[in-house]
């Protein structure tokens, strides 16, 4: 299955499981190490305490976010690196391949980006992609719009309509890949065409018909 492009001008990318690769499990298991209980954070609900949501629409500063997981795991002697660290484990990288997808892209469509995310790992995934692929992210885009910034997340349709409205694109000629099936149900409330990336799908195989 391949998206339809009839009539697309616009395309709008998630970041996580999309172009970026995740390991989610590996945060989790960084945290525990740091010695956070088991009901906190698992593999079903990911992270329970409100902190991270707060921290992922920007409704409290990186350094907030620090001060309330040493209180989750009651010690105030770990250092900021450690629980960035931690934290961060997640992100593992963009292949070259996605990169030059995005490039020969960029070339037919314009390529806006909007992702659930939050300052820390914005800083240190913008910091990996500089060192792996000699180039500053964003450059690869129109626009970028992350959740801490905006605050507004997906699936809100708030959130949507913001970006919608940020960018001045029709959502009629905007197609918006996601790899949660509830953030794709949003975006269609929201008049965009939409593609859904199930699990196991690569989305270099979306675009092979198009040549560079």
């Amino acid at each position: 299955m391949k998206p339809d492009l009839t009539n697309i001008k616009n395309i709008v990318f998630d970041l996580g499981k999309v172009l970026l690769n995740l390991d989610i499990n590996a945060s989790i298991s960084a945290f525990k190490k740091l010695g956070m209980e088991s009901e906190v954070i698992t593999p079903q609900q990911a992270y329970t305490d409100p902190v991270f949501y707060d921290l992922e629409v920007g409704h409290i500063s990186p350094e907030s976010f620090r001060k309330r997981i040493r209180q989750i795991l009651k010690n105030t002697d770990i250092s900021d690196i450690h629980i960035d660290d931690a934290w961060c484990a997640m992100l593992l990288d963009i292949p070259d391949y996605r990169v030059k997808l995005i490039k020969t892209l960029g070339k037919k469509f314009n390529l806006y980006l909007f992702s659930n995310t939050n300052a820390i790992h914005i800083t240190r995934f913008h910091r990996k992609f500089r060192e792996d692929h000699g180039i500053e992210f964003p450059s690869l885009f129109t626009e970028i719009y992350y959740s801490h910034e905006i605050h507004e997340r997906k699936p809100d349709l708030t959130a949507y309509l913001k970006v919608l409205e940020l960018s001045g694109i029709n959502p009629g000629q905007s197609l918006f890949i996601d790899d949660l099936e509830k953030n794709v149900e949003g975006a269609s409330r929201a008049g965009m065409r939409t593609f859904w990336l199930k699990n196991g799908m690569e989305v270099a195989g979306l675009f092979k018909f198009i040549s560079p």
